[in-house]
């Protein structure tokens, strides 16, 4: 099978997409694999694998690459005679605008590209905090407490707090306040990067567990990870972390990890279909409360699975193309018929 792995974008989180690349380059082995690189200014570029290290990207190195282009059916680049396609269903590693705003998921369909990614609409959710938790809602998984704000104005009754831009992951932006001013200064902060912020309560002794899943005909889980961390992990710490090749396993609960892929479940349903997330959790005196849902997770969470190689060929063998849509011009042709001509 041949993988394209698409990455970069113009997104605050840019960088940890490449180093997510860079991870799957030696984590997939059993599959033929391409890169194509979305530099800063949205261009395209067919970046040889030799050539993915990190240094590549931030000398400007990769310009000398070959330029691609997006067309029906795939990436093209010019040859001396016509156009040569990139052959391959499109994996879509872009971290946080770009990739999991719906833009990417968009194009793709349009293009009639297969593509492991967020289809548009739950894309939209699950970028924005505020609709991730509004679904969450709906659908019946639990949240922590929060409030979505637009400017200072509202102050809490107590800390500590947890402030967060709405449309950023990667902790890029995330404040935890312990007092009025920290909780000002955090809000200035999160502006910063977003025009709307979500303020969560922040619960001492709460346990943290990650789970990461796709669909081709049933679900396909990841082992339930339990985080150990301090009390928040910064852009640095993920930054490092994104490039993880294995996963420290604990014991969990088998009740525990049951309450997770029930979750998880209710959360993936049919609106995640064609993409692997991991879904973030939170766990107090026995109820599972959903943190973040990750649309691209970093490195795809390939740690969290025995045998990633497998899980993204079941899945790419489980994607279809949009339906399409057979348009006769029947209705046009009844008024000209009406209309006598």
């Amino acid at each position: 099978m041949n993988l394209i792995i698409l990455f970069g974008g113009s997104s605050y989180e840019h960088e940890i997409s490449i180093v997510s690349a860079i991870t799957l380059k030696d984590k997939i082995k059993k599959h033929n694999l391409s890169f194509v690189f979305v530099d800063r200014n949205r261009d395209f570029y067919l970046i040889e694998k030799e050539n993915m290290k990190s240094k590549y990207f931030s000398s400007f190195e990769y310009k000398k690459a070959k330029k691609l282009n997006l067309q029906k059916g795939g990436f093209f680049y010019k040859k001396l005679f016509g156009n040569e396609n990139i052959n391959g269903i499109v994996l879509n590693l872009i971290h946080g605008r770009d990739g999991e705003d719906g833009k990417i998921a968009g194009m793709m369909q349009f293009f009639g590209i297969k593509c492991i990614t967020p289809n548009i609409e739950a894309s939209v959710i699950s970028y924005n905090k505020l609709y991730t938790k509004m679904y969450a809602k709906e659908i019946g998984v639990k949240v922590l407490n929060y409030r979505y704000v637009t400017d200072n104005s509202y102050i809490p009754e107590s800390f500590p707090v947890i402030i967060k831009p709405v449309r950023l992951g990667s902790s890029i932006g995330v404040t935890i306040a312990k007092n009025k001013d920290e909780y000002l200064y955090g809000l200035d902060v999160a502006f910063e990067f977003d025009d709307g912020v979500i303020i969560e309560e922040f619960k001492e002794g709460i346990s943290e567990y990650n789970l990461a899943g796709c669909k081709a005909g049933e679900l396909i889980f990841s082992k339930v990870e339990k985080v150990n961390k301090k009390e928040f992990l910064s852009y640095d710490d993920k930054y490092c972390d994104f490039s993880r090749k294995e996963v420290e396993t604990q014991k969990v609960d088998s009740i525990l990890e049951e309450k997770i892929k029930e979750n998880f479940s209710k959360i993936y349903e049919n609106l995640f279909n064609g993409a692997l997330i991991r879904c973030d959790f939170f766990e107090l005196n026995g109820e599972i409360y959903l943190n973040e849902i990750n649309p691209i997770p970093g490195s795809m969470a390939n740690y969290l699975f025995e045998d990633f190689d497998e899980v993204i060929e079941k899945l790419s063998n489980s994607l279809k193309f949009e339906k399409r849509i057979e348009i006769d011009y029947s209705y046009i042709n009844k008024i000209q018929m009406a209309k006598g001509k």
